[in-house]
């Protein structure tokens, strides 16, 4: 087991070295990139959080503050586990995976739109410009759905990629 990873870090290279699927490659790639994008948001938004309310006394504004935290890690958590479930299963070696691999690789891009459409439906409506292009109607639907419902396809992409990993191991 000279080839085993060594944790979190260990994983990201250890799947790229171990997979066969070119679109898992290239996932691990972009999710790397967005996971690193997305935890320097969250923890520059954390800390100005913690400063806009370190002049109060705990209660709401701890709960607030850890809500932070926990929001963070359940945009994270799906953007790392299709890296970190397939250098499991090679690292168990549970068979030829290329068809695991490429199936939770897609499933993270979609993660990754979901964001991003979750994303353009919670933009508040003071800042929301003119849809214009091919993707005008759709951006226009978008806008027009509560902010709320922004937390839907994320949620949904996240279900998506569980329930991929469960069908395919």
């Amino acid at each position: 087991m000279t080839d085993d990873y060594g944790g979190l870090i260990g994983a990201f290279p250890y799947a790229f070295r171990a997979s066969d699927s070119l679109l898992f490659r290239s996932y691990i790639v972009v999710g790397t990139v967005a996971t690193a994008a997305v935890s320097l948001l969250f923890v520059t938004a954390l800390v100005g959080v913690i400063a806009a309310t370190s002049g109060g006394r705990g209660g709401s504004l701890t709960l607030s503050r850890s809500f932070f935290a926990v929001v963070g890690l359940f945009v994270v958590v799906p953007l790392v586990a299709p890296v970190l479930l397939v250098a499991r299963r090679h690292r168990r070696a549970d068979g030829h995976a290329t068809r695991y691999d490429t199936a939770l690789a897609a499933t993270g891009y979609l993660f990754l739109l979901s964001l991003y459409v979750g994303l353009v439906i919670s933009v508040p409506p003071a800042q929301q410009t003119t849809p214009t292009g091919v993707l005008a109607p759709a951006v226009a639907v978008l806008y027009a759905l509560p902010q709320l419902a922004g937390v839907a396809p994320p949620l949904l992409a996240a279900t998506v990629e569980l329930g991929c990993h469960r069908l395919l191991r």
